[in-house]
């Protein structure tokens, strides 16, 4: 079973790393593939990028820098785990830090973070600065956005990392945007999505923040737990979440709670 992720906007490249942790980073798959994108980022001016994503000028700019300065080459010096790089909500649920290092061995084989630059990331693999939103209309020689860049070659990697598997499943813990680049027409395995709910006003409500930390919080409760099976996931307590089986459907897990623990 593998559990998705999406990444995140924010970074954190300042604060210190857990103990030995630097030593077991890992090279990602795609990097090739990555160069090809950065090679046709860092043609880009500032204004350019801003137009291209959205974003203020400052922002533009410090992208722009960092499209400069990747290197095929990762190392220490310019890079970290993904999972100690990557500083949103999600990453916040998941706590990498405080993984021991046989969970963060766990999640070196069970845990996928979906890239736009990257395609697919393991938590301990090299990640260098950058900023490129899945959803980004990035138009490249195999179409017009990433999601023609990508095609078929996420589903062909998840459905490898589980050819072992009598009964492949893929948890997708992702946001829509990160999860369209799978195709789901070339992928083998089983997909279940998880859905986390707060009851708000009148009635349960998928709150944006809440919902991007319990999708960390599952990935985390799944690495302690080495969940292995779908009705494993079941048991996820995390912060005042409970399954909901009424609301719920086999290949549709829905966690709810009445109040934020």
């Amino acid at each position: 079973m593998l559990f998705l992720l999406s990444p995140a906007k924010s970074l954190d490249y300042q604060s210190p790393l857990p103990r030995g942790v630097a030593a077991r980073a890992t090279e990602p798959l795609f990097v090739p593939r990555a160069a090809e994108l950065i090679a046709q980022l860092a043609r880009l001016t500032p204004p350019q990028v801003a137009q291209l994503m959205d974003l203020s000028d400052e922002l533009a700019a410090l992208n722009v820098g960092r499209y400069a300065a990747w290197s095929a080459q990762a190392s220490d010096e310019n890079s970290r785990p993904a999972a100690l790089a990557f500083d949103g909500d999600v990453y916040g649920g998941l706590d990498a830090g405080t993984l021991k290092p046989a969970q963060l061995d766990w999640a070196q084989e069970h845990l996928v973070i979906l890239s736009g630059l990257y395609g697919v990331l393991r938590p301990l693999d090299r990640l260098q600065p950058y900023r490129l939103e899945m959803g980004t209309r990035l138009a490249n020689a195999a179409g017009k956005d990433l999601y023609a860049f990508w095609g078929d070659r996420l589903a062909a990697y998840l459905d490898d990392r589980l050819a072992g598997e009598a009964a492949p499943v893929v948890v997708n813990l992702a946001s829509q945007e990160y999860f369209k680049a799978v195709d789901r027409r070339a992928l083998g395995a089983r997909v279940v999505d998880c859905v986390f709910e707060d009851w708000k006003g009148d009635r349960f409500k998928i709150i944006s923040f809440f919902a991007k930390r319990a999708r960390g919080l599952m990935a985390r409760w799944a690495v302690q737990h080495k969940a292995a099976t779908v009705a494993a996931l079941q048991r996820f307590d995390l912060e005042g979440y409970a399954f909901d089986a009424d609301a719920s459907r086999p290949d549709k897990l829905v966690f709810r709670r009445r109040a934020a623990a």
